[in-house]
């Protein structure tokens, strides 16, 4: 399929695309450039901050949750207004929030990573009616948490483990019940998985670190197809646009050679590409 990209500057480490199906508007961050983005058009939008920020929900059509790397935010898109909504390891220094989601009861999980990715210095949590749980701990850099259609199951990988786990959600209150199981072990192709979403049809989507790909699933674990991109370090898939048959991709230029960055001018650019399959409007957050 055809990639194209938005006409804006390149990220050091793009993540955390969200499509507001209410205002249709592409956020995205730019993770230690304490960035966020927002595209409409032909306009882009900044907001800057004091520490890194990686991921986001949408609450209602003025305002976002945010993770940063101490704090879930409640930012305010008109006035800028900012309310911290709980404390994120706000008392370890060496940490920060990185791959987040809202899922289909409203709550907002997001992982945190150590700032040089240090080996097991991360976690996921959920927020959720104003409680902040931590759910999963001693991972390194926890990723592509995303949620299957039909609500039974939460998906979260650890890319350092080359691993992406599946666990059981309670249907009424969406806490994690039972113990994960693997759902994909990516060690023998040594391949790298950073964020993903799931469709329509319950596929998940996964962007494979450093393979310049984005690779769909099945249900059962099988692969379905490959996208690949002019840029290796892809970073986070999201579905958007009017019908939610685009899907949006964040990279990162960081760490490249110059060479590297000779032969990848694109690295660090949001790709997007019409797709034959169906997402789904992104869970809104209920505080």
């Amino acid at each position: 399929m055809i990639k194209e990209h938005l006409p804006v500057d390149s990220c050091g480490l793009g993540e955390g695309p969200l499509w507001h199906p209410k205002l249709e508007l592409l956020f995205w961050f730019d993770i230690n450039a304490c960035k966020m983005f927002c595209w409409k058009g032909d306009e882009l939008k900044v907001w800057n901050f004091s520490e890194p920020v990686s991921a986001a929900g949408w609450i209602d059509e003025e305002s976002l949750i945010v993770a940063s790397a101490s704090s879930l935010i409640k930012l305010s898109l008109e006035s800028d207004h900012r309310k911290v909504l709980v404390d994120l390891e706000a008392d370890m220094q060496h940490t920060r929030s990185n791959d987040g989601r809202a899922d289909p009861w409203g709550g907002f999980w997001i992982g945190t990573m150590g700032l040089k990715a240090e080996k097991e210095a991360g976690s996921i949590y959920r927020f959720y009616k104003g409680t902040l749980k931590q759910l999963h701990k001693d991972l390194t850099i926890p990723n592509s948490i995303c949620f299957s259609p039909d609500r039974k199951f939460v998906y979260f990988a650890d890319t350092r483990q080359e691993k992406i786990w599946r666990q059981d959600l309670d249907q009424d209150t969406g806490w994690p019940i039972n113990e994960p199981i693997i759902f994909i072990d990516f060690k023998a192709q040594g391949l790298h998985p950073d964020g993903s979403v799931c469709d329509s049809e319950g596929f998940l989507w996964n962007a494979q670190y450093g393979a310049s790909r984005i690779a769909r699933y099945s249900p059962e674990g099988w692969l379905d197809r490959v996208e690949s991109f002019a840029a290796s370090q892809v970073t986070c898939p999201a579905f958007g646009g009017k019908s939610f048959d685009t899907i949006y991709v964040t990279s990162a230029s960081q760490g490249l050679s110059d060479d590297d960055l000779k032969v990848q001018p694109l690295a660090g650019k949001v790709f997007h590409f019409e797709s034959d399959t169906l997402g789904l409007a992104e869970y809104q957050v209920e505080l």
